[in-house]
């Protein structure tokens, strides 16, 4: 009995010491990722229209055509 008793409080160690090691993990994680600032909202208008086919562009399509 005392054999299964210590092969558990073993498992239970290690599983400890994994467990301890992903939440340093992620809590270093956490602090290193920086933060993402929203933009400001002023009144300037030049926001971006989305994708635009711009010459460059096309001519880079048209080369890599296979």
């Amino acid at each position: 009995m005392s054999e299964n008793k210590s092969k558990l409080s073993r498992r239970n160690f290690l599983l400890a010491i994994g467990a301890s090691g992903a939440a340093g993990a992620a809590a270093f994680a956490a602090k290193t990722v920086p933060q993402v600032q929203p933009p400001a909202a002023s009144g300037d208008k030049r926001r971006s229209a989305g994708y635009q086919a711009s010459a460059h562009v096309r001519n880079y399509y048209r080369t890599a055509k296979v």
